[in-house]
């Protein structure tokens, strides 16, 4: 019988915002496949008596490529293993969850996927940012600054999103923040709206988080 799959999130880093069913599968795990995104203090807690694979993504050097990672995971499962597949933030947002649950059930793994909590609003919020508003932020977009390089064309459409009212979030965008912002200011945004002029940003703007609200 085939063991589960669990895509686990584990929040934005620190043990104290992990959930506790991420806690509880964590804990009862056979096997961990982990990166380096959930942070050194969730990293130092994996539990002791499960086998713990670095399967990590550090930018241009890949443990293990992603086709890789999942035919890991399958291999395990198909043990009878309890297969924990841990991840920054949620799996489901911009953490290729979609795609290893859609492999998993390809195979007639079962799968459970534990929800975690996304760094695109606790981060704003942790520096006093509210990326929603009844004044001033009726919606929030919440968009990757790295898309699939294989892909023909961008999928996001910045003439709209320079354009839109609401809120901004863009993760994975530093690398490309340079052009991010020539792309909104094409599309009608202020150099200070889109972050393109540096005395504007603001100084506690986390790495990896870009947030603007208009």
């Amino acid at each position: 019988m085939n063991g589960t799959v669990y895509l686990i999130g584990s929040g934005p880093g620190g043990l104290g915002m992990m959930t506790v069913r991420a806690r509880e599968v964590l804990d009862a795990a056979d096997v961990v496949l982990y990166d380096q995104l959930p942070g050194a203090e969730v990293l130092a807690s994996l539990p002791k008596t499960a086998e713990c694979v670095d399967v990590g993504k550090y930018g241009s050097s890949h443990t293990l490529e992603q086709d890789e990672i999942e035919a890991l995971m399958v291999a395990y499962a198909k043990k009878g293993l309890r297969v924990v597949r841990l991840k920054g933030g949620d799996s489901f947002l911009f953490g290729r969850g979609g795609e290893e649950m859609e492999t998993m059930r390809a195979h007639d793994i079962p799968v459970e996927v534990v929800p975690g909590v996304t760094s695109a609003i606790a981060v704003p919020e942790c520096v006093g940012i509210p990326v929603t508003h009844r004044k001033w932020a009726s919606q929030v977009t919440i968009l990757t600054g790295h898309e699939d390089p294989t892909k023909g064309e961008s999928a996001l459409n910045w003439h709209w999103l320079a354009q839109t009212t609401g809120t901004i979030v863009i993760l994975m965008g530093v690398k490309n923040l340079p052009k991010i912002a020539e792309a909104l200011v094409a599309g009608g945004m202020t150099p200070k709206e889109a972050g393109r002029d540096h005395r504007t940003r603001p100084a506690a703007r986390p790495a990896g988080d870009v947030c603007t609200s208009r």
